[in-house]
């Protein structure tokens, strides 16, 4: 399967899934530059669970839209599990959504560190009030960081989607 086709089917399989549990879904997309959003929106009927997301390219945007606190950016720096929790916890709240999904990393070819190395994604997932975060380090040049962060992102809501019962 090609990528595309991949991200087209996670995102089918997600639309299924919030329609199914009956909730909408926002993204707070950083190093994805909307790329979720876009997936998710590419499916037909995807306006019954998507109304918004946001690109917050930015420290100030993260700030200003998601309400990420100053101190945490500080303290942990945009790539940061604490800060893609805190721009999931805004990013729902903006939206009214019941479901967030953050991604805040590097996906370079420049920007890294060693204790953040080029390819770090943070993510920060938001669900019925509960907020959960991972980190992880993806393989490849910048397209293919993003994508993989895309769908990795996917797949996660996904599961915790099929975790919950109702």
């Amino acid at each position: 399967m090609t990528v595309a086709a991949d991200s087209l089917q996670l995102a089918t399989e997600l639309g299924q899934l919030l329609l199914r549990k009956k909730c909408s879904i926002t993204t707070a997309e950083s190093c994805t530059g909307g790329g979720i959003g876009y997936w998710l929106t590419a499916v037909p009927g995807s306006s019954a669970y998507v109304d918004r997301g946001f690109i917050t390219y930015s420290n100030k945007a993260k700030q200003q839209l998601l309400a990420v606190r100053s101190a945490t950016l500080l303290q942990y720096g945009a790539v940061s599990e604490e800060t893609a929790r805190e721009m999931a916890q805004g990013a729902a709240k903006a939206a009214g959504a019941d479901i967030a999904i953050a991604v805040t990393g590097i996906a370079g070819p420049d920007g890294g560190s060693e204790y953040k190395p080029v390819g770090t994604v943070c993510f920060g997932f938001y669900l019925n009030g509960n907020v959960a975060s991972c980190r992880m380090v993806f393989a490849g040049d910048r397209q293919q960081v993003r994508q993989q962060a895309i769908n990795y992102a996917m797949k996660q809501s996904i599961e915790l989607l099929t975790a919950i019962v109702n």
